[in-house]
């Protein structure tokens, strides 16, 4: 089974991921992860901090050659921004104006008031800069590295966003391929192009009243094979490792799988997938309102998560809120934000649903090695097929 832990701040020196479990034998180029990055930075509505940072990864362990050697893989993205706040953010000595400079006015819809009190701090700085999204840069390298292995597999993901301010894409007759291609091309990696004009108009419009949008971004990932996941105990059904995976992400709010929330609106006749059989496809299912997912097994179709991100909690037009050692009113900080990172969020939810895969492939196959889980797959698929 795969595993992760990321570190680092905001305005740190950088963001660390080591991921652990990758089998050897894997080729890694160092483009596919920069080119993750880059996508995670883009989309129209984006805030000043992308013109600094220009993310690349270094990987300090875990590859020779361009290839995995089973050891973990750490991989670093170092903040470009850091020379700027060095002296707020040294880890041995913080300058005594960055000290009188602390930020004690907690934002509202952000962790700042919940970990100052948890953690028992007087500067909010100490909370922000771990709670920022910024650590989702870490996470998308991670990724990266899962889709990499994924794909010596078949298994395909695809992310795109269906909603952003109130403006519903319409993705219907295409296919994946398709979406991929449109949604790469976007500002907003919408494959919507009228739908993607209206949001563009609503976000200029909550950029000139100091506002932020939210949206739902959409993960199609192709190719798995049934029987990834189970349904024997509750932490090893797929769909809820992919729901917890998907709500980790800052600012998500809601997961859906499948149909997700409408199939509670529907009679079960309108729910469920038919199964049908034949000999090119074997067993299958001509719909798929489950999203690839039953009884928390994958069961050889798509696999179709959407999630809800709520909008970005820092408002040019900042809300009311309490200083956390003077206990006065105020309207709460500005710090640098984004208007919208709907588009961001698709990236970097693609990159949870890659590991999350990746974390049950393994742990379905097994093997030290690229050639040994290999075997496994392949001898698994024949008894499948021979069903």
């Amino acid at each position: 089974m795969l595993r992760f832990l990321t570190s680092g701040e905001s305005h740190g020196k950088g963001m660390l991921a080591i991921l652990e479990g990758i089998p050897a034998g894997l080729r890694i180029s160092k483009e596919q992860i920069d080119s993750e990055l880059a996508a995670r930075q883009t989309g129209y509505g984006r805030g000043d901090r992308m013109k600094i940072e220009h993310d690349s990864v270094e990987v300090l362990s875990g590859l020779r050659g361009g290839v995995t050697i089973g050891s973990p893989v750490a991989l670093l993205i170092r903040n470009v921004d850091w020379e700027n706040w060095r002296d707020v953010m040294d880890p041995w000595e913080v300058k005594d104006a960055a000290r009188k400079a602390a930020v004690t006015r907690p934002r509202p819809g952000h962790a700042d008031l919940a970990g100052a009190l948890k953690y028992g701090r007087t500067d909010l700085r100490d909370v922000l800069e771990r709670a920022s999204a910024r650590d989702t840069a870490a996470r998308v390298a991670v990724g990266a590295v899962c889709k990499a292995f994924l794909a010596e597999f078949g298994i395909g993901i695809v992310s795109h966003v269906v909603a952003l301010g109130g403006v519903e894409a319409d993705v219907s007759g295409m296919n994946v391929e398709r979406i991929r291609e449109l949604s790469e091309k976007s500002v907003l990696r919408c494959a919507d192009r009228e739908a993607e004009r209206r949001m563009v108009d609503a976000i200029d419009k909550a950029k000139e009243s100091g506002d932020s949008l939210g949206g739902v971004v959409q993960v199609q990932a192709g190719g798995v094979p049934v029987g990834l996941g189970s349904y024997s105990q509750c932490d090893r059904k797929l769909d809820g490792r992919l729901a917890a995976a998907l709500m980790s992400i800052q600012a998500i709010k809601g997961v859906e799988i499948g149909l997700g929330f409408a199939a509670a609106a529907l009679p079960g006749s309108e729910v469920h997938d038919e199964i049908m059989y034949s000999e090119k496809r074997h067993f299958h299912r001509r719909t798929n309102r489950a999203g690839g997912i039953e009884g928390g097994v994958s069961n050889g179709e798509d696999i179709v998560v959407r999630a809800a991100m709520k909008p970005i909690p820092t408002l040019q037009r900042p809300l009311r809120s309490v200083d956390i050692v003077t206990k006065e009113e105020f309207e709460a900080s500005v710090e640098r934000s984004d208007i919208v990172a709907v588009p961001a969020a698709s990236v970097v939810a693609a990159a949870a649903v890659a590991f999350v895969l990746a974390d049950a492939f393994t742990e379905k196959f097994g093997g030290d090695s690229l050639e040994e889980t290999s075997r496994n797959y392949e001898q698994y698929m024949a008894q499948v097929r021979n069903r």
